[in-house]
């Protein structure tokens, strides 16, 4: 069985497993947690937080989730399609059960496209 991440604030605690999570957007002090069926869950912290407790207790497996930008922290795992252009991130399932449009800075679009593409040959060695 992998890992249960689990957020917990003053009134609420969320067990998920991580490949179930798509994105984490942040709104200052506030952070929504999106999963892929499009339940949202809300905290009263802000990314930096939810990025330490990710990397705190998934260790290793915290290398599926990346922060672009300012705003929002992606699992690599939901990346569809990203238009540097548009300034969009396309995540999905692939299955196109749910798919979710994400807006970032062309620069972080940018920086992801060139991490994905140094990756791609490598994942596959693994």
């Amino acid at each position: 069985m992998g890992k249960i991440l689990i957020i917990s604030n003053a009134n609420e605690l969320v067990r998920v497993k991580p490949e179930r999570i798509v994105y984490i957007e942040s709104d200052g002090n506030y952070s929504t947690m999106v999963l892929h069926d499009k339940t949202e869950h809300v905290f009263t912290m802000n990314l930096a937080h939810c990025q330490q407790l990710i990397e705190d207790q998934l260790g290793k497996e915290a290398d599926r989730f990346i922060r672009i930008g300012k705003q929002v922290i992606i699992n690599r795992e939901y990346i569809f399609k990203i238009n540097v252009n548009k300034q969009t991130l396309m995540m999905s399932d692939m299955a196109l059960n749910h798919a979710f449009t994400l807006s970032a800075s062309k620069e972080a679009l940018r920086q992801l496209k060139v991490y994905l593409e140094s990756v791609a040959g490598k994942e596959e060695k693994l």
